[in-house]
C-alpha cells in the first residue's frame, strides 16, 4: 500500500476531506476482514505508518456498512497525533460515531479546541465537524464560541463547515436561536461562492421568516447564482422563488386570466349571458389596473437563472423550471420546455419526477410541450408509472394525438397502462366536446375485446360519459345490456345494471329482461353487483310494476338472508321505501324522487389537478401531501413593496476585499497595474457613472488635506494615479474596439443588401482576432456603407430572439454615416459552440433583420502545443471522440504548404510541430467551452490521405471534417 500522501497530493486542499473515505474503500478494500484486536494493537504503536494503515482500515470497515463502534476508545487517542494524515481519518471516524459514544468524546473535547486552532483549514474544519456532532446540551456554549470563530475563519472551506454547523446546533438548542441569527447574518454577507449555498441552507434551517437578512444580499445572490456548486445552488433558487413571490407584483395580472384557462376547463356548458357578464367584469378589472412594468430585480432574477437551464444537474434543472413557472411572465415560461424534455433521457427516477411537473405544468399551460411532442412517445421498456405519465403529459400537449395512439397502447401487456390510457380517452371526452363522439364510438368498439379488463374499463367509463346525453345514445345502452351475459368483471357488471337502471325508460323493453337475467345469478354475484340488482329492482318497480312487480320481491326475499349485512340493510330500506304499508313511513310517497332524481353528470379530472398550490419540484407535490418540513409558497402581494431596501451602499474600502471574478481582460490588467504601485490595493471604477461623485470626493479631500498628515497625503495621491490609469486603460479598451479593419484575404459575407437595406449595405468577415472585452466571444467584423445620397444616422445592432445560452457584445454607435462613405466597427457574439444563427436586428431611420451565422472553424481559437502535449491528448480522446476519413489530394494539393493553407483557412488552428515529413498535425479549442480539437492531416502515395479529427463534442467534430474535406478536395 503507498502512503495516502500520495493520494493527496494532485487534489485541493479543500477537496482532500470530503475524497478520504471514498479513496480509503477503493484503496485498502483488503483490509476491511482485518480483527479488531489487530487493529487497536497498531493503534497503540508508536509508529505513525502503523496508525494510518489502522485508520485506513478502519474507515474501509465503516464504508462496507460494518460495525467498528467498540474501537472508538482506541481511535480517540490518536485524536492528538502529529501525523496530519492520521488526524484526518480519525476525524473522518469520529464524525460517524460521536454522537454514538458521548461520553468517550466528551473527553477529547479540549483536543478538538485545539483543532479549531490548527494551521491546516481541513483539521479546524473536520474539529468543527466533530465538535457538532456531538448530540450533547452541555457543550452548546463551546459549540456557539466554536462556530462565530469558524465563521470569521480566513478559510472559506472553514466557514462554510461553520454553515453546516448552524443546524445541528439549532435542532439541539433552539433558545440559540437570537446569536445563530447574527452568524447567519454574518456569513450571508460572505462574497465566497463556496459558502453561498450552505448559509443559505442554515437560514432556511433556522430563520426562514426574517426575509429582512436577504434583502441586501439578494443581488449578490443572484450575482453568484451562476458559480455556486450544484447543491447550493438549489437551495438558493428554491430561498430566491419564495423570496420573489413576496416582493414583486404578478407579471400576469393584467392578463385578464384568460392564460389561466387550464387544459381540463371547458365553455361549453356556459351561457351567452354568463360569458358576455364575466368579460365585462374582466374587463372593468383591467381598466382600473395600472400598467405592469417588471422591478429589475426581479428581471436580474429571471436572467441570471435562465442559463442554469443548461446544468448537467437535473436537480438544478428543475429548480430553475420551477422558479420560472412561478414567477416568469406567461410569455417567458415556455423557455424551460426544452430544458426539461431534455431530462426525459436521463434515468427513470428522473424521468419519473420531470413528468410529475409536467402533468401539473400542463395543466395550467396546455401548449407549453407542443413542439415537443416526440418525446411524449411512450417506449415499450419504458415503466408503468413512466407510461402513464408520460400519458398525461401527451394530454397537456395535444388530445389527437392520443387519439391516434390509444389503438396501438390498449394492445400492451401492461394492463395498469392500459387502464390508465382508457381512463385519459375519458377524461378527454368528458371535457373536450369536440371530440366526445369519437372518443365514445372508440370506446363502444372496445367492449368487442378479447381483453377482459379492456372491456371491463371502456365500461366504466362510457357509463360516465353516456351520463352527459343519455337521450342521444339510447343504442348503445341497449348493446351493453345484452354484454351482461360475456362481462364478469364486478365493477363493469355493476355499471352496466346502474346504467340500465337510470336509464330505464329509455331501454323499456330490455331493462326487465335484465332484472330476469340478474335475479337468476342473484347468489353467486359479487356484493357491488348485488347492490346494483336492487337499485335496478327499485327503479323498475317504480316505472313497469305490472311487468317487475314479482322479480323486484324475489331479488327482495333473496338479499333478506344474504351473508352481507349491507344487502340485507338495502333489501329492508327498499322494501319499506317502494311497497306502501300501514307500517310504512312518510317517505314512501317520495320513493320515486328519492331514486330517480336526475343526478349530475360526472367530470373525470386529472388526478394532478389538485398539485398545482405545492411548489414544483418539492417534495410535497411529488406525494401530493404536505411532507415535513415544508415551506407554502406565498401569494403575491396586492401592492409592491418598497424596493429600496435591496438598494447596498458599497464602502469603497469594502470593494476590494473578497473573492471576484474579473471577465473583463481590461479591468483585470488595470487591477494587476494598480497593484504594483507600491502595495496600493485599489478597486477599478465601476464606471464613468460615477464621475461626479469621484469629482465631489475629490475636492472634499482637498478642503481637508490642511488637517491630514504627509503619510496619509502620500497614500491619496497614490491612490489617485491608480484610479487615473484604471480609467484610462478602461478608455483605451474602449476606443479600439472600432479600429479593427477587415483583411483582404478573409472571406465577406453578405448581412444587408443594398435594396433591401435602402441603400445601406452590411458586410461581415471573422477577423480572427481576439475579442478583447470578452474572451469567451467570436469577433465578428462590420463594414457598413452608405450608397444612398443621404446621410445615414445613429447605427446600431441589438440580439433580437437569441438561442438560448447566445450572447451578444454590441457594437458602440455609429452616429453619422456620410453619403458614399464606409465605416467599420467589431461586435462580440458568443454562440455556445454552435453554429446556429444569431439573429439581430439593425436599426437606423428603419429596422432590418438581419442574420449572423457562422462557420463551425470560426467558432475556435488557436492553441499551442508541443508534439508530445498533442499525442497525450489524442491519446485520451479516442473512441467515440474521433472521426477518420479518407481522401484523394488534388496534384497542386499534395505538398505541405498548400495542406496548411487550406486546414487553417476552413478553420482557426494552429499547426503543431511534428517529426514525421508525411503529417500535419493542427490544435485548437472552441471559444465557449474550451473544448480541444486536433487534427491530422496524414499522406500516403499517389495523393491519398487520411484525415483525423478529435473532438471532444462530436458535432463540432462530424461539422469540422465536412469543411476540412471540402476545402482540400474542392
Amino acid at each position: 500500500c503507498s502512503s495516502s500522501s500520495c493520494v493527496f497530493r494532485e487534489v485541493s486542499e479543500e477537496q482532500r476531506c470530503d475524497i478520504v473515505a471514498s479513496s480509503t474503500v477503493n484503496s485498502f478494500w483488503m483490509f476491511s476482514s482485518c480483527r479488531h484486536d489487530d487493529l487497536k494493537e497498531m493503534l497503540d504503536s508508536n509508529k505513525d505508518s502503523l496508525k494510518l494503515e489502522a485508520m485506513k482500515r478502519i474507515v474501509a470497515m465503516i464504508a462496507r456498512g460494518k460495525n467498528a463502534s467498540d474501537l472508538f476508545p482506541a481511535v480517540v487517542k490518536n485524536v492528538a497525533c502529529k501525523n496530519i494524515e492520521v488526524k484526518k481519518l480519525v476525524y473522518v471516524y469520529l464524525v460517524r460515531y460521536a454522537e454514538e459514544q458521548q461520553d468517550l468524546a466528551l473527553l477529547s473535547i479540549s483536543t478538538f479546541q485545539r483543532g479549531l486552532k490548527d494551521p491546516n483549514q481541513l483539521i479546524r474544519a473536520s474539529a468543527l465537524r466533530v465538535l457538532s456532532s456531538i448530540r450533547v446540551t452541555i457543550i452548546v456554549p463551546i459549540m456557539m464560541l466554536a462556530i462565530k470563530e469558524a465563521a470569521s475563519d480566513m478559510s472559506p472551506y472553514v466557514r462554510k463547515t461553520a454553515a453546516h454547523a448552524i443546524p445541528k446546533l439549532y435542532s439541539l438548542d433552539p433558545e440559540q436561536k437570537d446569536q445563530l441569527i447574527e452568524v447567519i447574518e454574518k456569513l450571508l454577507a460572505d462574497k465566497t461562492t463556496l459558502v453561498a449555498g450552505s448559509v443559505v441552507m442554515a437560514f432556511e434551517e433556522v430563520c426562514p421568516e426574517r426575509i429582512d437578512l436577504i434583502h441586501k444580499n439578494y443581488r449578490k445572490l443572484c450575482n453568484l447564482l451562476i458559480d455556486v456548486e450544484e447543491w447550493g445552488q438549489v437551495v438558493i433558487i428554491n430561498m430566491l422563488t419564495r423570496y420573489a413571490r413576496t416582493q414583486f407584483l404578478n407579471p400576469n395580472l393584467n392578463d385578464g386570466g384568460s392564460g389561466d384557462k387550464t387544459f381540463y376547463g371547458s365553455d361549453e356548458d356556459e351561457d351567452d349571458d354568463e360569458k358576455e357578464n364575466k368579460e365585462k367584469a374582466e374587463a372593468a378589472a383591467l381598466a382600473k389596473r395600472k400598467p405592469y412594468v417588471m422591478d429589475p430585480d426581479h428581471r436580474l432574477l429571471l436572467r441570471n437563472t435562465k442559463p442554469l437551464l443548461q446544468s448537467r444537474n437535473a436537480a438544478v434543472v428543475m429548480a430553475v423550471a420551477q422558479l420560472y413557472f412561478h414567477l416568469a411572465p406567461k410569455a417567458e415560461v415556455g423557455v424551460i420546455a426544452k430544458a426539461l424534455v431534455r431530462l426525459l433521457r436521463s434515468h427513470s427516477e428522473v424521468q419519473f419526477v420531470v413528468l410529475q411537473n409536467v402533468a401539473t405544468m400542463t395543466i395550467r399551460r396546455r401548449g407549453m410541450f407542443e413542439p415537443y411532442l416526440k418525446s411524449f412517445y411512450i417506449r415499450s421498456t419504458d415503466p408503468t408509472l413512466i407510461k402513464i405519465l408520460k400519458g398525461n403529459g401527451v394530454l397537456g400537449v395535444t388530445i389527437w394525438c392520443l387519439l391516434l395512439s390509444w389503438q396501438t397502447y390498449i394492445k400492451s401487456m401492461d394492463k395498469d397502462f392500459v387502464a390508465a390510457t382508457i381512463q385519459a380517452i375519458g377524461r378527454c371526452a368528458t371535457n373536450i366536446g369536440e371530440v366526445r363522439d369519437t372518443c365514445l364510438n372508440g370506446l363502444v368498439q372496445l367492449l368487442s375485446n378479447r381483453d377482459e379488463l379492456v372491456v371491463a374499463e371502456s365500461v366504466v367509463v362510457i357509463k360516465k360519459l353516456l351520463q352527459m346525453q343519455p337521450e342521444k345514445h339510447s343504442d348503445i345502452i341497449k348493446h351493453m345490456a345484452k354484454l351482461t351475459d360475456n362481462i364478469q368483471v364486478p365493477m363493469a357488471r355493476a355499471s352496466i345494471l346502474w346504467l340500465i337502471g337510470e336509464y330505464c325508460e329509455h331501454v323499456p323493453k330490455i331493462a326487465p329482461d335484465v332484472l330476469r337475467k340478474m335475479a337468476k345469478s342473484f347468489t353467486y354475484e359479487e356484493d357491488i353487483v348485488k347492490l346494483q340488482i336492487l337499485n335496478l329492482a327499485a327503479k323498475l318497480y317504480l316505472t313497469n310494476s305490472k311487468q317487475t312487480k314479482l322479480l323486484t320481491q324475489y331479488v327482495l326475499n333473496l338479499a333478506k338472508y344474504d351473508q352481507n349485512y349491507d344487502i340485507r340493510d338495502r333489501a329492508r330500506f327498499i322494501r319499506q321505501l317502494i311497497v306502501p304499508t300501514e307500517k310504512s313511513g312518510a317517505l314512501s310517497k317520495y320513493a320515486k324522487k328519492l331514486f330517480l332524481a336526475l343526478k349530475p353528470a360526472p367530470v373525470l379530472e386529472s388526478p394532478f389537478k389538485d398539485r398545482d398550490h405545492f411548489q414544483l419540484g418539492s417534495l410535497s407535490h411529488l406525494l401530493n401531501a404536505k411532507a415535513g418540513g415544508y415551506q407554502e409558497l406565498p401569494d403575491w402581494p396586492e401592492a409592491a413593496p418598497d424596493p429600496s431596501v435591496r438598494n447596498v451602499e458599497v464602502k469603497e474600502s469594502v470593494r476590494a476585499v473578497g473573492t471576484v471574478t474579473y471577465r473583463d481582460t481590461g479591468a483585470l490588467c488595470a487591477l494587476q497595474a494598480s497593484q504594483k504601485v507600491d502595495g496600493a490595493q485599489v478597486a477599478p471604477a465601476p464606471d464613468a457613472s460615477d464621475s461626479e461623485q469621484s469629482r465631489s470626493s475629490s475636492e472634499s479631500e482637498e478642503s481637508d488635506e490642511g488637517s491630514e498628515s504627509e503619510e496619509e497625503k502620500e497614500n491619496k495621491n497614490k491612490k489617485k494615479v491608480v484610479k487615473k490609469a484604471v480609467k484610462e486603460s478602461e478608455r483605451c479598451r474602449i476606443s479600439l474596439l472600432p479600429t479593427i479593419t477587415p483583411s483582404g484575404t478573409l472571406k465577406s459575407y453578405e448581412l444587408l443588401h443594398r435594396i433591401t437595406g435602402e441603400g445601406l449595405s452590411v458586410e461581415y468577415c471573422f477577423g480572427r482576432q481576439p475579442f478583447s472585452p470578452d474572451a469567451n466571444m467570436v469577433a465578428v467584423q462590420l463594414q457598413f456603407t452608405n450608397n444612398s445620397t443621404s446621410e445615414t444616422k445613429n447605427l446600431h445592432m441589438k440580439d433580437v430572439k437569441l438561442q438560448s445560452g447566445m450572447r451578444v457584445k454590441e457594437f458602440p454607435e455609429i452616429e453619422l454615416l456620410p453619403a458614399g462613405d464606409t465605416a467599420s466597427a467589431v461586435m462580440g457574439i458568443d454562440f455556445c459552440d454552435s453554429t446556429q444563427a444569431a439573429n439581430l436586428q439593425l436599426t437606423s431611420t428603419r429596422k432590418f433583420f438581419v442574420s449572423i451565422q457562422p462557420p463551425v472553424g470560426e467558432l475556435m481559437r488557436p492553441v499551442f502545443l508541443t508534439e508530445n502535449e498533442f499525442k497525450r491528448e489524442q491519446g485520451q480522446l479516442m473512441g467515440m471522440n474521433e472521426l477518420t476519413e479518407k481522401l484523394i489530394l488534388d496534384a497542386k494539393y499534395r505538398n505541405e504548404h498548400a495542406i496548411v493553407q487550406r486546414v487553417t483557412t476552413a478553420a482557426h488552428l494552429s499547426r503543431v510541430p511534428c517529426g514525421s515529413d508525411n503529417e500535419c498535425r493542427f490544435a485548437g479549442r472552441t471559444v465557449t467551452s474550451g473544448s480541444l480539437v486536433l487534427v491530422t492531416v496524414a499522406t500516403g502515395e499517389e495523393g491519398v490521405a487520411q484525415l483525423t479529427v478529435n473532438c471532444e463534442k462530436m458535432v463540432i467534430g462530424t461539422m469540422l471534417v465536412k469543411d476540412i474535406l471540402l476545402a482540400l478536395t474542392q
